[in-house]
């Protein structure tokens, strides 16, 4: 079992629970998924760039990502209807325990005048997203060796009913979201 998740059962629940009253600990909100995913827009033109990307999502995730191709046409920004513009990989489970473990222990120290997570990304419905500008913030890529820097969004997926539950569920879960 993840360190994470561990935490969740032994800490963040029973927290929770006594905050809001929870009547058992199934009714405590969780985290269901993790959505990594990366527009792959510069590399239109160099299927090098595109293998590269789906490369370094498959190492920051720890599975293999799906391409994600354009439904329809547009001529002012040169996309065709099957091309690949994004790259995204679901994670569930342990893997997702412990993507989000190093999130918010290693990765986000990483980024440069990081300041805390903004309280305001949450979509009303309870998940919560954050873009990272540069993914060699994760300690699978090499920096040194990446051709390409890309950015990524990341979407945390939680069954809260309200942005507040879900808020304190990411707080105790360590999440560094600023106090506005």
């Amino acid at each position: 079992m993840s360190r994470l998740k561990e935490k969740f059962l032994k800490e963040v629940i029973p927290a929770m629970r006594k905050e809001f009253g929870y009547k058992n600990d199934l009714a405590a909100p969780h985290i269901k998924k993790v959505v990594i995913n990366a527009g792959v827009g510069k590399s239109l033109d160099n299927k090098k760039l595109l293998d590269q990307i789906v490369q370094d999502i498959a190492a920051i995730g720890g599975q293999k990502p799906v391409l994600k191709l354009a439904k329809k046409s547009i001529s002012s920004f040169k996309i065709r209807e099957g091309i690949p513009v994004g790259v995204a990989v679901t994670l569930r489970g342990e893997k997702m325990y412990e993507f989000v473990d190093k999130l918010i222990n290693i990765a986000l120290p990483r980024v440069r005048d990081f300041r805390g997570l903004p309280s305001s990304s949450f979509d009303g419905r309870g998940n919560y997203s954050l873009g990272i500008r540069e993914h060699y913030v994760f300690p699978e890529i090499n920096a040194d060796v990446a051709s390409s820097i890309f950015g990524l969004e990341v979407t945390i997926v939680t069954n809260a009913k309200s942005d507040s539950e879900a808020k304190s569920l990411l707080i105790h879960l360590g999440f560094p979201i600023k106090k506005e």
